[in-house]
């Protein structure tokens, strides 16, 4: 068992969200894929947000169902594994399309679970 609390988890995804938007916020597909030094701190990122997402127990991944869970740490596992796949531009769509809309039930998740952010 880790000994690290699982709720210290959701703050490295949220602040892993956090950064991965502050990096790429003013940018464009071009400018991501054409920027390694970003594309690969995000990509990092990305593994931080599975591998913490790893480390929730089952029961909070059953109450916060509506939370890919499985989704966070397959992403992890291709970057960490099968490097040699990683597509920026599904990276991207990523950061525009999922990023957003996962803050909101992890937040929830902290108010609810007696968080403090």
């Amino acid at each position: 068992m880790c000994s690290r609390d699982w709720r210290l988890r959701i703050q490295d995804i949220l602040n892993a969200i956090d950064s991965i938007q502050q990096r790429t916020a003013k940018m464009t597909l071009e400018e991501f894929e054409s920027n390694e030094t970003i594309a690969k701190a995000v990509l990092f990122d990305f593994i931080v947000i599975g591998e913490a997402s790893r480390h929730i127990p089952a029961a909070i991944q059953s109450r916060y169902a509506q939370i890919p869970w499985r989704l966070m740490n397959d992403m992890r596992n291709v970057l960490a594994h099968e490097y040699f796949r990683v597509n920026l531009i599904l990276a991207w769509r990523t950061i525009q399309n999922n990023l957003p809309p996962l803050k909101i039930p992890l937040q929830q998740l902290f108010a609810a679970e007696s968080i403090e952010p």
